[in-house]
């Protein structure tokens, strides 16, 4: 019997139909110019900015639409879960199809459906609305980040590919450092739709400056035969679990909704595993997985971001609800995280090439629980340890910069020179797991400490100062445990015998 899979035919056909005539050559005089890769790399840094401010200024607006729309916390992170879930979903989809396909068209057409998403997200008239528009949003920024390292490292050759790679970290670090504060200002002078469109001009920017400036597609993969059945599994498979972390608790375990999201996510998630088991040419090979040091690498991978965003998703409404902040205020307190991040990221990696993965990472990550028990310790409403608040967040940035770039780089560094595209996928994929987890649970463990409070209807908005301070608590104490998990696992991580020379990593 004939599949009825696409073979190879027809994504050859597919990928003929877009290069052919499709796909411009850069400008000449750009081209001609002795800084051109800089140029290419400089278009690139500017999706990377991108990505990372709106992931970042997202968390600030959270509280506001959950105000403006008097909405429970459960629908309220969907705007951010739904943004991140889809890029997890299509970032190894996409990856796969630039290779096949051409990687200057689908990243030039990544700013434009990025700017079509942030526009319409301004527009929405509700939460439902603005969530399906947040999904065209993701969809343009999985684009965006599944092809950049790759335009990146073939733009800088070998002599230059570290440096070119620490630029495009150093931009998503300056995003995910100004996304806050910039979330903040916006909401205090001009509205929460301004948080959206502010990504419109340099969308744009992005576009024409891809359209003119990167240079054509070279060496394209061999077409082979796409793997349309683990592409059509992984973004349900996924949603339904998130939707269980995210909505178990208002469903009750008992409810029709929750038992069909469990089955519905235990099949999807089997069948997808055995998709690509079965697969030429997977989305993600799971065979690294059978390596030790790698597993547990992405498992504690999966725990610190998910720790990470935990904070980035509870901090805003403590500081606007319990310490009555302005959002400016708050959002210029909750950048001191990213930017100790960004600070010590670095430092983290020297430290890596000297000692090695296992006891830097275990040492970023106690810092890590370190600031969360000084953070549990004195938030609790008082102005007078807002120092000692700050101070707990500082020391959380701090952790998390020493343990992100070590962390990543002793990943790869495990990985068979031959899997390193598949390695970093499956990389890419644990982390916007672990930043949907994090947001899901935080959101969960908060809303059910100001479930039993008087009038409150699981809103922050309406439970008392020593009601959120308990609830936050609940939640800084889930997030340690996650942390202490994510140190022992990096104290157990093994080093495998042959140990490649670590990979550049998107922080």
């Amino acid at each position: 019997m004939a599949s009825a899979e696409p073979g190879p035919a027809s994504v050859e056909a597919l990928r003929n139909a877009m290069l052919k005539g499709h796909e411009p050559p850069p400008l000449q005089a750009v081209a001609r110019l002795a800084w051109y890769p800089w140029a290419v790399v400089g278009t690139v840094c500017i999706g990377a900015f991108m990505g990372q401010v709106d992931a970042s200024l997202t968390q600030m607006l959270l509280p506001r639409l959950e105000r403006d729309f008097h909405a429970p916390l459960s629908t309220v992170s969907w705007v951010a879960v739904a943004y991140i879930l889809t890029m997890a979903s299509f970032m190894p989809i996409f990856g796969r199809l630039a290779d096949m396909i051409g990687r200057k068209l689908l990243y030039t057409g990544a700013f434009l459906l990025f700017v079509i998403g942030s526009g319409l997200c301004g527009f929405a008239p509700d939460l439902p609305t603005l969530i399906a528009f947040r999904i065209v949003q993701g969809i343009g920024a999985a684009l965006l980040t599944a092809n950049s390292i790759a335009i990146v490292v073939l733009a800088a050759g070998p002599e230059h590919r570290g440096r070119a790679l620490g630029l495009q970290s150093a931009a998503q670090a300056i995003g995910l450092g100004v996304g806050p504060a910039v979330g903040g200002l916006v909401l205090d002078t001009l509205g929460w739709h301004w948080a959206f469109w502010i990504n419109v001009p340099f969308g744009l920017l992005g576009l024409l400056l891809g359209w003119f400036v990167l240079p054509q597609t070279r060496h394209l993969a061999e077409a082979g035969r796409f793997d349309w059945h683990g592409a059509f599994l992984i973004a349900p498979a996924l949603t339904a679990v998130v939707a269980i972390l995210n909505e178990g608790h208002t469903w009750g375990v008992a409810s029709p909704a929750f038992i069909s999201c469990v089955v519905a996510a235990v099949v999807l998630l089997a069948l997808f595993v055995r998709a690509e088991h079965h697969a030429k040419t997977p989305l993600i090979d799971f065979k690294l997985l059978r390596q030790p040091a790698f597993l547990t690498g992405n498992l504690a991978n999966f725990l610190s971001y998910a720790t990470l965003f935990g904070v980035f998703f509870l901090i805003p409404f403590v500081l606007v609800r319990i310490y009555q902040d302005s959002e400016l205020v708050a959002g210029l307190r909750l950048s001191i995280v990213p930017v100790m991040l960004g600070l010590l990221a670095p430092v983290g990696g020297m430290l890596f090439d000297r000692f090695g993965g296992r006891i830097v990472t275990a040492a970023g990550m106690t810092i890590c629980v370190a600031g969360l028990a000084v953070l549990y310790v004195f938030l609790d409403g008082k102005a007078a340890n807002m120092p000692m608040v700050m101070l707990a967040m500082a020391i959380f940035g701090v952790g998390q910069g020493l343990f992100i770039s070590p962390n990543s780089s002793a990943i790869m560094a495990t990985a068979p020179e031959e899997l390193t595209g598949e390695a970093g996928s499956l990389l890419n994929v644990v982390r916007y797991l672990g930043i949907s987890t994090g947001i899901a649970g935080a959101s969960t463990v908060l809303a059910l400490g100001i479930t039993d409070a008087p009038g409150s209807n699981g809103i922050t908005v309406d439970a008392s100062a020593a009601t959120l301070v308990f609830a936050s608590r609940a939640v800084i104490l889930m997030l340690g445990i996650l942390g202490v998990l994510a140190a022992a696992l990096s104290l157990m991580r093994t080093v495998p015998r042959k140990v490649r020379e670590p990979q550049a990593v998107e922080l």
